[in-house]
């Protein structure tokens, strides 16, 4: 038998090529499982040293102190800010921080979950990747009543705690800033993944339509990555229209900068012909001439908060407690890149 206590139901599954719902009901000798299947996954649990998930909590009771950090990359700003919140708030009482990536892939980021688990950790904070839909890798977690707190890009629907910030509201306080300065035909450089990008624009949809107005198609361009190489490219597209705009908000810093340089390539004047506002308050938006405008995005206050919600409920966690959402306030950071008045 190989010597190896961290093997879960999904290396089992992967084995033997079979769903990770049929070994769990398999090994509970569930009635709607053939005998001949019963008998292939549990040989096959055995060889692969597999340890039942009750027997894995009971050596939970040794505590790793580690708290498990799973986000899309450590190079974004704010991401960065975040691990820092937790890290610190950690620290204080006496846990520390495992960090892995996902790099936006589901693949990766349900390897990293196993790997999380794996390892014993007390709680865990995740950001999910890009490309997450189907977030059951999660439920090890949970069904061993390991404290998990989803942050910023979090699953509609998962029983557990969440810390976002208010989305729908910051996108439509980017777009109305811009309306009072004097905007009338306004962009949007937005991205076609995940619930937080689809709040801001939602945010940006009704604070044009409660202004009269106009919301066209073609103001409107999805990025297939939050990079500065696709923001150069929606800010093109958008500055090439023959009604261009005169205002675009960016969801994102990167992207936001990346429109006021296109737009000081091609001689528009910013913010006089074209006003801009980000989103994150990135170190980077007080580097560009001018000044990015932008909305803060309290990135280790949440960092902070996720951590003690961990430590708050390592030992009292249950289930009936896990429905708690924290919302974090934004602001409209105004500079010179969209400051007409």
């Amino acid at each position: 038998m190989e010597e190896n206590k961290d093997v879960t139901i999904y290396d089992i599954a992967e084995r033997l090529n079979l769903a990770t719902s049929t070994i769990s009901r398999a090994l509970k000798d569930h009635p709607t499982i053939s005998e001949k299947t019963i008998k292939k996954v549990k040989k096959t649990a055995e060889e692969m040293g597999y340890v039942p998930n009750t027997l894995a909590a009971g050596l939970r009771g040794n505590k790793t102190n580690t708290i498990g950090v799973l986000i899309p990359t450590v190079t974004q700003p704010f991401l960065s800010s975040l691990i820092s919140g937790i890290e610190i708030t950690a620290q204080k009482s006496g846990y520390y921080v495992i960090i892995m990536q996902s790099h936006d892939s589901y693949e990766e980021e349900v390897s990293m979950a196993k790997s999380l688990y794996s390892s014993r950790v007390s709680g865990i904070i995740c950001s999910l990747a890009m490309q997450t839909l189907d977030t059951s890798h999660f439920d090890q977690f949970v069904s061993n009543n390991i404290p998990l707190v989803f942050v910023d890009r979090v699953p509609k629907n998962f029983n557990t705690f969440r810390v976002v910030i208010d989305n729908y509201a910051a996108g439509y306080k980017a777009t109305k800033h811009l309306i009072d300065q004097g905007c009338t035909r306004i962009a949007h450089i937005t991205a076609e993944f995940g619930n937080l990008y689809n709040e801001r624009k939602r945010g940006y949809l009704d604070a044009l339509k409660e202004h009269d107005l106009p919301i066209e198609d073609e103001l409107i361009v999805n990025l297939s990555a939050v990079t500065y190489e696709e923001g150069e490219r929606a800010s093109n597209q958008l500055l090439s229209l023959e009604n261009r705009p005169d205002g675009i908000f960016s969801s994102g810093d990167i992207m936001g900068v990346s429109a006021v340089q296109c737009a000081k390539k091609r001689g528009i004047k910013v913010p006089e012909e074209l006003a801009v506002i980000g989103f994150n308050n990135d170190p980077i938006s007080q580097i560009i001439d001018p000044n990015l405008s932008t909305i803060t995005h309290p990135a280790a206050k949440m960092g902070e908060m996720s951590a003690e919600i961990i430590l708050k409920n390592l030992k009292s966690l249950k289930k009936d407690e896990v429905k708690e959402i924290t919302f974090l306030n934004t602001e409209v950071l105004v500079r010179d890149s969209s400051r007409r008045k």
